[in-house]
């Protein structure tokens, strides 16, 4: 109101002094100084699901004048009726009349929208609708688009009184009830499909004697504070499949968030985690690729066992804001796995266990803040602040062919307790270790002389990724980790995460770069 009365009184000194008949109340879109100008032609509004609301998205509009205006109408081509949701200068609506910009000033709207496809009986669904400027017959239109996707929503119920599902994780040390928000998957919730895209509100429960069965080329979004529990006698199967278009991935399986804006695509922490309880069983992992959550795979287990907690091969885990496979007591079998970036270890193996990987590509290059913690990290015990620890047999530790590497002078911790087992090799492995203060060079553990440990290692070579800090590490021809694989481990694994054979000279990792 304050800049209505004072443009009035403008006017009154102008037709005083300069005779001018009238305030000018119009505008015109032409392109030269003095006209309105805007930052975009179209606001595209990033892919959202049905029903959940998207970013807010802006759009700037320029008076270039040298006096005031008012824009007599800023309106929703699809008025009231609109999905879109307007803020003009701090007025919240879908029509506007007499909008006020000062000379040589700009404004900012900004544009919101929440869409159901339910209305449209199609999958996706392009919604479009557009800003109109309108004055003195002069008009111009910013168009407004938004790809909607429909997809299928897991969620706890919320009952009469008001609370909502939980899943009971155990008891703490007084005896109280550990839960977290969540619920159980029922039998026709248990095969997830390609047709539409899942998203899971809470955790997601598979209990005693169920199997969740998630076909190739699946994707499952998960918003904040969610993800998979896999109970003891549970099962997982993730069964994805070779991609022939190595951007589209159409036979991957993709767990991540369920923001879909390209500004969350590579945001660490957006949701929680798998978790595979011990006592589960017969859980499988084929061409999956897992990014931005909390922790990506958490895997309890316990010593003794003879079938794996977990068989994963040709998978990518990766920008988790912690930990991409945190292994506890845990047996697993791993082939052409590849542990990016992280906020702290990309590879967790704690509290003993026993492992087998084989063409695994451990690389963290996290640059999203400080890291306390190597790619690899390996004990047998835990040490609790009130000075007592638990111990736990690690049985085995075994890496072939694998890379561990980062941007850390030391990425490979080992901690023994020396009370349990602590049996490790690592054979045809490149090692990013420089322990250029000689912290190390005492400590058993790390004799890599000792071949029975360390078996054609090499130590601080360069491994030439593509685009490490984006977790692209696909060798380059100039790499010193090509053809330094072990034949034996390579006739195991005979082809690479993307199928390229590696049965002649084997590189290290999970890719074999293609002549």
């Amino acid at each position: 109101m304050k800049i209505k009365i004072a443009t009035y009184f403008g006017c009154g000194i102008v037709l005083l002094l300069m005779g001018i008949t009238s305030c000018r109340k119009d505008f015109d879109f032409k392109a030269s100084s003095g006209n309105l100008q805007f930052s975009k032609d179209t606001v595209y509004l990033d892919t959202i699901f049905t029903n959940i609301g998207s970013s807010t998205y802006t759009l700037k509009v320029y008076n270039g004048e040298n006096e005031d205006v008012f824009i007599p109408s800023i309106r929703l081509r699809n008025g009231q009726e609109s999905s879109y949701r307007l803020n003009v200068d701090g007025l919240a609506g879908k029509e506007f009349t007499d909008i006020p910009l000062l000379a040589k000033d700009s404004m900012f709207i900004f544009i919101e929208t929440t869409f159901d496809i339910g209305t449209t009986n199609e999958n996706e669904f392009l919604y479009t609708d557009a800003i109109q400027f309108e004055g003195n017959g002069e008009n111009k239109s910013i168009e407004l688009v938004t790809l909607v996707k429909d997809a299928i929503f897991l969620y706890p119920q919320t009952f009469d009184d008001g609370m909502g599902e939980t899943l009971l994780l155990g008891e703490d040390e007084n005896g109280d009830e550990i839960r977290v928000e969540g619920f159980i998957l029922d039998d026709e919730e248990l095969n997830f499909s390609n047709e539409k895209p899942y998203v899971i509100y809470g955790y997601a429960g598979v209990t005693e004697g169920k199997t969740l069965t998630i076909a190739p080329g699946s994707r499952i979004h998960f918003h904040e504070n969610s993800g998979i529990l896999v109970g003891s006698g549970g099962s997982i199967q993730v069964m994805g499949a070779l991609s022939e278009d190595k951007v589209l991935l159409e036979n991957e399986v993709i767990f991540e968030g369920d923001r879909l804006e390209p500004v969350f695509s590579d945001v660490a922490g957006q949701w929680g985690t798998i978790w595979i309880t011990a006592g589960s069983t017969n859980n499988l992992i084929e061409y999956l690729t897992l990014k931005n959550a909390s922790i990506g795979l958490l895997v309890d287990g316990q010593t003794g066992l003879e079938s794996p907690s977990l068989i994963i091969r040709n998978s990518q885990i990766y920008n988790s804001a912690t930990t991409n496979l945190w292994a506890r007591t845990a047996k697993i079998d791993a082939q052409n796995l590849v542990l990016g970036n992280s906020g702290a270890a990309s590879l967790y193996c704690n509290l003993g266990g026993d492992y087998d990987f084989k063409h695994c590509t451990i690389a963290n290059y996290w640059n999203s803040g400080f890291r306390n913690a190597p790619a690899l990290l390996i004990d047998n015990s835990i040490d609790f602040a009130d000075g007592t620890s638990i111990g736990a047999d690690l049985e085995n530790a075994s890496f072939s062919n694998c890379i561990i590497e980062g941007n850390k002078n030391i990425e490979l911790v080992l901690s023994n307790n020396t009370v349990n087992l602590f049996e490790y090799t690592f054979q045809n492995c490149a090692l990013q270790f420089n322990d250029s203060n000689g912290d190390f060079s005492d400590n058993p553990l790390y004799d890599f002389d000792n071949d029975t440990l360390f078996e054609a290692l090499l130590l601080n070579g360069n491994p030439e990724f593509l685009d490490p800090t984006n977790n692209l590490f696909i060798l380059q021809a100039s790499s010193g980790f090509r053809n330094l694989g072990n034949l034996e481990t390579a006739q195991e694994v005979p082809v690479d995460l993307f199928g390229v054979s590696r049965i002649s000279t084997p590189d290290l990792g999970a890719f074999e770069l293609l002549e």
